[in-house]
Order: C-alpha cells, then structure tokens, then sequence
C-alpha cells in the first residue's frame, strides 16, 4: 500500500518558487530545498523527482499564474491604453514592493537557465509568446477603436511594449526608484499617441 503524503504538494511548490526565485537555480543547492521546503530528501526525490524536474515544476506554476494575471489586468477594460498603462503599472508595484528585489522569475530564468536548458527555453519562448499576443491583441482592438494611432505596426508595438516590461522587471533588480519606472511608463505610453 502506498504511503500517504504527509505534506501539501501546492504548498511545497509555492515554497519552492520562492526559493528558486530568490537564489536562482544555481544558487539552491538540495540541501537548500530539504530546509526550505519543510520535507524529507526522499519525500522530494519522490514525488518531484530531480532538482531540475521540481524548477521545470516550480516555473510552470509561476508562469501560470503570471499568464493569468496577464489576460486579467488585460482585458479588464475596454480601453486599450488604459490596459496596457494599467499593465505596466501593475508590473512595478510588484517591484517596489519585493524587499529582495527578485525582479521575475521567468525572466532571471531566461537569463540563467533557459540558454543551456532546452526544457526552459521553450517554456519561456512559449510564455512570451502568450504575453506578446496579449498586447497585440489589445493594440489591435484599440487601433480599430481610434484610441491608439493606426501609424505603427500592432506586432511590432506589442513587441516593443513586451520588450519594455522586460526591461523594467530587470531594472527593478537594481532599482525602487519610482521616478525612473514613471519615467518609463510616460516614454511607452507616448507610442501609442
């Protein structure tokens, strides 16, 4: 008979994002998920397999969530500018608010990892696949509206305003200087004018 888990499996992965997201994944070693994950070796091997198989697991989860945040703040108004400016917005007051300046999970993964990693690497491709589809399609909507100028290429301004979240979430690694993300934001949203 099986042997019944004595610990929340969501509740590990949570910790384990944390973790990973704040040391990358390097930087945690096994001895570091046992402690900071509240669970035996053998429990981890287990039911997560490897080191790499619980960050594949542990990215996932953030970029889940991430992706529905996205399509949330996204579509939850009918103006274009509004979404996006809301969007960007958003994005740093997480960063002004992380105490540890963690900036994003997916993107210090992308920056560590996914180069040697082809599991990570697509997992990062994919997800900035959906974020980029996310402003086109806000872009686009607000063109056919007349709210944004119909002047530019909508995949290549949702290109460019995906880069520019990029950017910021690395500048908050460094950065909680508000007038500098304002500066950003004033710069960004004059693309759209």
């Amino acid at each position: 008979m099986a042997r019944t888990k004595d610990f929340d499996e969501n509740e590990v992965l949570k910790k384990a994002v944390e973790l990973f997201w704040l040391k990358g994944y390097n930087g945690t070693s096994m001895q570091d998920l046992v402690e900071g994950l509240g669970i035996s070796r053998s429990s981890l091997y287990d039911t997560y397999g490897d080191k790499h198989a619980l960050f594949v697991k542990a990215l996932e989860n953030y970029r889940c969530s991430a992706s529905a945040k996205v399509n949330e703040i996204m579509g939850s108004s009918t103006s274009s500018k509004v979404a996006i400016r809301n969007m960007l917005e958003f994005i740093i007051a997480q960063l002004l608010h992380d105490q540890n300046n963690k900036g994003c999970f997916l993107i210090n993964s992308e920056v560590e990892v996914a180069a040697h990693d082809q599991t990570v690497s697509s997992m990062i491709c994919e997800s900035d696949q959906q974020i980029e589809e996310a402003f086109f399609e806000v872009i686009k909507r607000g063109q056919e509206s007349g709210e944004i100028a119909s002047k530019q290429d909508p995949r290549a301004m949702a290109r460019f305003t995906f880069n520019t979240v990029k950017g910021i979430r690395v500048t908050g690694k460094t950065s909680n200087d508000r007038a500098i993300f304002d500066d950003i934001i004033r710069m960004s949203m004059s693309v759209f004018d």
